[in-house]
């Protein structure tokens, strides 16, 4: 498989397979899961960021479980445009889970997505610093599948 731009990442997967987002930050990933019709992504889980090999023993795991068929990796893009130290440790980790996974992966940009979900926390939801603190990153993960799952339904028409 191959990291892949919107188009060819749809006609990779199949009808019915769940997507997995993957919100990577520096201490933790995020990971949610979409509907097997592809209308709503959910928060999963978040990770504690540790080896390589320890963490995609977890996510492989959770791949088999719900039957997923393509991964959506939220992109740190800089907001002028560029991509900085963090989006290219997303791109390694994108060719290295590449090696371990035999699924399409599609990169997404996903500026401001942590801050969105913060906001959302913060004022909906009225959550502690702390309680936000264990949930935002798998939060930005559903936050990052939606994105993706509407612009599929987009594309689709």
């Amino acid at each position: 498989m191959a990291v892949l731009e919107l188009a060819d990442f749809a006609k990779m997967i199949k009808q019915h397979d769940r997507l997995l987002g993957i919100d990577l930050g520096t201490k933790t990933i995020g990971l949610a899961i979409s509907d097997v019709m592809r209308m709503v992504a959910s928060p999963v889980e978040t990770l504690a960021k540790g080896k390589f090999s320890k963490d995609v023993v977890k996510i492989k795991a959770l791949i088999e479980k719900e039957e997923v068929g393509g991964i959506v990796l939220g992109l740190p893009v800089e907001m002028d445009g560029t991509q900085g130290k963090r989006a290219q440790a997303t791109k390694a980790f994108a060719s290295n889970l590449l090696r371990e996974i035999d699924l399409p992966i599609l990169l997404w940009d996903e500026r401001l997505s942590t801050v969105a979900v913060e906001r959302m926390l913060i004022g909906e939801a009225d959550m502690t610093r702390k309680r936000r603190a264990e949930v935002v990153d798998r939060a930005a993960a559903a936050f990052i599948l939606q994105g993706v799952l509407e612009a599929l339904e987009h594309q689709n028409g």
